[in-house]
């Protein structure tokens, strides 16, 4: 929660919009701190129709940081999750709500190659990287929000 914004709004001029997602597309993007070693995994899911992002998490390639993921996008009460073939995804979801397959996953596909040409540290091979996890998380996240919420910083 940004509490710097928060705590300059005026509730008479915030516009809520509530929307029901039904169905998300998730998939994780590699990136790096200091170097390849040190890998620091962008988790992220959008709306499968508008390819809005609905929610994001910043970890490792772990299962505990996609269970992070996915209380974020529960009060959604999406019923269809589309992803690729990575076991997390098959050991977090349930069968009946989940389809692997690249024909269901090319809108996120498509916004990857979007994060990876604005934000260099995306890049696979670069020479713009974050020296810190806290600073590599600050960027990323500071372009999510300015660019896929429209949060002015």
């Amino acid at each position: 929660m940004n509490e710097a914004i928060l705590g300059n709004l005026v509730p008479q001029d915030v516009n809520v919009v509530i929307q029901q997602v039904n169905e998300a597309e998730m998939d994780e993007m590699w990136s790096f701190v200091g170097d390849k070693e040190h890998q620091r995994w962008l988790w992220h899911a959008i709306d499968h129709h508008s390819g809005a992002i609905l929610a994001y998490v910043l970890g490792t390639h772990t299962d505990t940081v996609f269970v992070k993921l996915k209380q974020l996008l529960a009060p959604f009460g999406i019923t269809r999750f589309y992803t690729d073939d990575w076991g997390t995804y098959q050991r977090n979801l349930l069968p009946q709500h989940h389809t692997t397959g690249k024909e269901n996953t090319q809108k996120i596909e498509r916004k990857h190659l979007t994060l990876r040409t604005r934000i260099k540290r995306l890049a696979r091979k670069t020479i713009c990287f974050s020296k810190s996890i806290r600073m590599h998380d600050i960027v990323i996240g500071l372009f999510v929000n300015r660019y896929e919420f429209g949060l002015q910083t």
